[in-house]
């Protein structure tokens, strides 16, 4: 007898009416948890489009020619509770080893009191990227600690708001430097202790960007290499292998040859060595992973970047910065927006479009609850066991290779007389579930952390003692370390004073600590309050049995460098999450590796590229395929990650229907046939509609020898219904943190992984540590630190996909169609919707045309946005991709009310806008104009505007049951950049 597969309606029938088919299914089925509106409103919302199912409104809104014609192979829908005990098994395979391997990657304790109200919370991991400052004041607070924290710590007075990890942080500096140097240099030279993931992605990078790399001892650096001499210099601090070096002398000589020096260092340890600003650091990045973030088998963690103010305008990534309000009050906001791609698009300073804004929020509490003197404690704590250690190898006839201070790793050479002496002492670390480092040549590598403890100690010395216990009280030995002078480092001890707001000495109590995450949490509006209709960025439901898994010590607590012996759970996860995404892409073949949707569009660059330079060379051709056509409305990272790709922009213009001009792009094409390499495009398209060209567009880049590259900000909009294979596309990312469910954690984390027609699979992205299955037999190098990204998090897809099955996928694919077409035909009559299909019809989102409104009415978007936020939502996007409207993407997980709700709040809004415009309302002195309206300013006693605090607060009548207050007015953003300040302002500030 089988039981039947889940059923995925939510219709009720009564015991004794029921299919006895269905008695024994799972009751807690999770897809109509995901989908927000019930099967009767799904009915409903048809019959107003004129529809009688959804297969129906398929038919009428995915061109034929693409749609597929089978179901997709992925097993059936598994029930919430089921598949979660079922997921326990698959991380039992994982076995979590002590890990003491290092090359950046720590044992961490994450307190319990931001484990389970920051990381496992949703009112932190479903907020959006704060560009609407008005209602992300709390998440910024928390990046702008982060800033202050890193800037502290690093002695540089200016860090972003985070980066992707240490090594892509490093590449992301060395392309910094080269544009500070404005093109007169092209050199740049990295220390070979660097970390080995580090110098191979910046391999990875230099190509690309036209920089000559070379890798070498740090006392070789020729400042005279490359074109025009070298932009930069990189070096590690302390060393991959643990020495610490001084690099005054270095940097003082790189300042002569105007070169810049960027130092990749250990955060923990600069609480006790001193700042690398000090000593002649221009820029330095690393990880603040070992700040209270899990391991998780190589990510997601936030790097760090920091630099002095003149470099401001080319700092990678995002920088919290403090203006003020409307109202003259101090208030927070992303600062200097011109580097980024949405307006900068070619000429950006990266394609950094995501960060890891949670994990840099973890990092910033983390360094909230501890306090100076409590990372000083744990980096002596740290410090204490390694000297403790060297004393017993020492005592055991072993030697450390570098004589020199000791942080937290050493490299040790083994005493004479045994055979194959590492790997017994591997073998037999191993046995007690220790992790070390192995070198090619003989040595071993020990890194301590903050986890550590006595007992690892003394397995540590048992091992190295090839396996016999030794005895030694690991007390003792720190006591004698601590005399013989292994804890000194002499002029680079740390004398500078780091961490001196009160912010960092004022939540030392877990009831301090607790109030404190919780106040910040009450001034960010999430997916926890209401739907965030944001465009192109796939708000959805980021289910609670979706987030479980993450912190489970079986995926948390891996180094990504471990035996793979120690993973196959995770193995067993990632042979089946490609399975599933090649399936749901029509391709060959996926690479897990891209920890962000840019990391991807760069990646699939990379491997196209790749792949026209094989070809050439097979072939004996010396022409380069280096074109990219992009259509002008496509995202700003698609043109930026082609730059960084050494790829050469050619835009494709948009018909008046904002379709890919065909005879636009067939003429292009042809006039680069020889040197074209690839179409980047959306779909559907950027304006919210399946274009019926899609098959004639790639059809025309193949037959000029160009790949197409499918950007895939849009595949809630395919999966089931078709897929990029289908369309022709040869490679696409998938943005994990959208379809697919990675919440955006107030802007990353994120993932793109990237799947490739068979063509494309030899290339796949390898890495030098730990070659990923997939990588190909012409592998490009790593684009990302670790060899699968952020795998943690693809727990987080691994469990929808799982828990939807193909059925569920292409429901909710469905229902995100049909929800957009509901809330076009509700805001039509109101506003224009600037874009259709032939028969009227949009895809997942939509674009309302507000154009007019600034003539008519004196009205700008920003002003419809900040409006929104006195109804509690989060504008939709704005300005993208046609300047003066708006973008919205209701997705399948919101209910019918809450779409009814956000278009009355639009509805409302616009007859506001109607009053402006009839001299109704004042032109200056209206409710759009002086949004958002913040608690403060309705109840104070003098109220001077010309219409009522009701209409200004509660303009709609749920209002009254639950308000989300805005803490700030509307914040001025030029007088943030003219006035630019991006770290913790003195405490008298908040006092004014």
């Amino acid at each position: 007898m089988t039981i039947a597969s889940q059923r995925t309606d939510d219709s009720s029938t009564h015991l004794g009416d029921a299919d006895p088919d269905t008695l024994l299914d799972f009751a807690d089925g999770f897809i109509r948890r995901h989908i927000g509106p019930s099967e009767a409103e799904v009915t409903e919302m048809l019959g107003s489009l004129g529809f009688t199912s959804l297969n129906e409104l398929t038919e009428a809104t995915v061109p034929a020619d693409i749609r597929n014609d089978h179901a997709l192979d992925i097993p059936s829908p598994r029930g919430e509770s089921e598949f979660l005990s079922a997921l326990k098994t698959i991380a039992g395979k994982n076995k979590v080893y002590r890990s003491c391997i290092g090359m950046g990657y720590h044992g961490t304790v994450t307190p319990p009191v931001i484990l389970r109200n920051v990381l496992e919370n949703p009112g932190w991991y479903t907020q959006y990227t704060p560009y609407q400052a008005e209602i992300a004041q709390g998440r910024l607070e928390a990046l702008l600690n982060f800033q202050t924290m890193i800037a502290d710590l690093t002695g540089l007075p200016l860090a972003g708001a985070s980066l992707l990890d240490e090594a892509t942080a490093a590449a992301e500096a060395m392309g910094m430097c080269a544009s500070i140097a404005g093109g007169k240099k092209n050199g740049f030279y990295a220390s070979e202790d660097c970390h080995p993931q580090t110098l191979a992605l910046l391999q990875t990078r230099a190509d690309g960007l036209g920089i000559e790399l070379k890798i070498g001892p740090t006392a070789e650096v020729d400042f005279t290499h490359g074109e025009g001499g070298l932009c930069g210099v990189l070096v590690q601090y302390p060393t991959s292998d643990g020495r610490i070096e001084d690099y005054r002398e270095l940097a003082e000589d790189a300042k002569q040859h105007g070169c810049l020096t960027v130092v990749a260092a250990d955060l923990l340890s600069l609480t006790i060595l001193e700042a690398p600003g000090t000593w002649g650091a221009d820029v330095c990045v690393g990880s603040a992973q070992r700040f209270g973030v899990p391991m998780g088998m190589g990510g997601p963690h936030a790097a760090y970047i920091s630099t002095h103010d003149k470099y401001a305008r080319k700092l990678p990534g995002r920088i919290i910065g403090v203006s003020k309000d409307s109202h003259g009050n101090r208030a927070l906001r992303m600062a200097i927006q011109t580097r980024e791609q949405h307006i900068r698009r070619d000429k950006a300073t990266s394609n950094i479009c995501t960060a890891q804004a949670l994990l840099a929020i973890i990092s910033s509490f983390y360094g909230v609850y501890h306090g100076p003197d409590g990372l000083r404690q744990i980096a002596r704590r740290t410090q204490a066991f390694t000297c403790a250690l060297v004393k017993g190898l020492e005592l055991l006839g072993h030697t450390i290779v570098d004589d020199g201070p000791i942080f937290d790793t050493i490299r040790i050479r083994l005493g004479k007389g045994r055979t194959h002496a590492a790997r017994q002492v591997a073998d037999a670390a191993r046995e007690r579930q220790i992790n070390l480092r192995e070198y090619d040549d003989g040595t071993l590598g020990v890194t301590l952390d903050e986890s550590t403890d006595r007992g690892l100690v003394a397995d540590l010395l048992a091992a190295f003692n090839f396996g016999h216990f030794t005895g030694f009280d690991v007390d003792s030995l720190a006591q004698d370390a601590a005399v013989d002078g292994r804890m000194d480092f002499g002029p680079l001890a740390r004398t500078t004073d780091f961490m001196t707001h009160p912010v960092f000495h004022s939540h030392r109590s877990e009831t301090q600590m607790l109030r404190y995450i919780f106040k910040l949490m009450s001034r960010d509006l999430s997916l926890a309050h209401s739907m965030i209709a944001l465009g192109s960025c796939t708000m959805k439901l980021n289910a609670t049995s979706e987030m479980i898994p993450v912190t489970w010590p079986e995926f948390a607590n891996i180094h990504p460098f471990a035996p793979d012996t120690q993973w196959r759970g995770y193995t067993h996860m990632f042979r089946e999450l490609e399975r599933w995404l090649c399936e749901v892409t029509g391709f060959a073949a996926v690479s897990l590796q891209p920890n962000a949707g840019a990391q991807g569009e760069y990646a699939g660059l990379l491997v196209i590229r790749a792949f026209h330079e094989h070809a050439a060379k097979l072939e004996g051709r010396t022409n380069v395929r280096n074109v990219c056509l992009i259509p002008t409305s496509a995202h700003g990272t698609n043109p930026a990650s082609a730059v960084m790709a050494g790829m050469k922009v050619v835009p494709i213009k948009c018909d008046e229907k904002g379709d890919i001009d065909v005879a636009d792009l067939e003429t292009k094409a042809k006039a680069n046939a020889d040197k074209l390499s690839a179409l980047m495009i959306t779909y559907p398209s950027t304006h919210g509609v399946f274009e019926s060209t899609i098959r004639q567009v790639c059809d025309i880049v193949h037959e000029n020898g160009g790949q197409v590259y499918m950007d895939g900000a849009n595949m809630n909009a395919q999966v089931g219904l078709t897929s990029p294979g289908k369309c022709g596309a040869d490679v696409c990312h998938l943005n994990l943190h959208k379809t697919f469910c990675i919440p955006h954690g107030g802007g990353g984390p994120g993932m793109g992984p990237i799947g490739v027609a068979p063509q494309l699979v030899p290339f796949l992205p390898g890495h030098p540590v730990a070659r990923p299955d997939t990588a190909g037999e012409f592998a490009i190098g790593p684009v990302s630190g670790a060899p699968y990204g952020s795998p943690s998090i693809l727990t987080i897809s691994y469990v929808y996909i799982a828990m939807m099955g193909g059925t569920g996928l292409k429901k909710a694919t469905q229902v995100a169609i049909l929800n957009a077409n509901y809330m076009a035909k509700q805001l039509r009559g109101h506003y224009d919707i600037l874009y259709t299909d032939a028969g009227g019809h949009v895809a997942h989102e939509f674009i309302v045309d507000c154009r007019g409104f600034e003539k008519s009415a004196g009205i700008k978007i920003d002003d419809i946005a900040k409006r929104l936020m006195d109804y509690g939502f989060h504008g939709p996007t704005m300005s993208w991709p046609v300047p003066g409207t708006l973008m919205i993407e209701p997705t399948e997980s919101e209910s019918k009310d809450e779409l009814d709700r956000f278009c009355h709040a639009m509805i409302s809004i616009r007859q506001e806008i109607e009053s402006v415009a009839n001299g109704s309302l004042d032109a200056d002195d209206n409710p759009l104009k002086n949004s958002p309206h913040t608690l403060g300013e309705v109840t104070r006693d003098d109220w001077t505007h010309g219409y009522t605090r009701d209409q200004a607060a509660w303009p709609a009548a749920w209002l009254r049951d639950s308000k989300f207050w805005p803490t700030v007015g509307r914040i001025d953003n030029t007088y943030g950049d003219r006035n630019l300040i991006c770290s913790c302002p003195p405490m008298e500030d908040y006092e004014d």
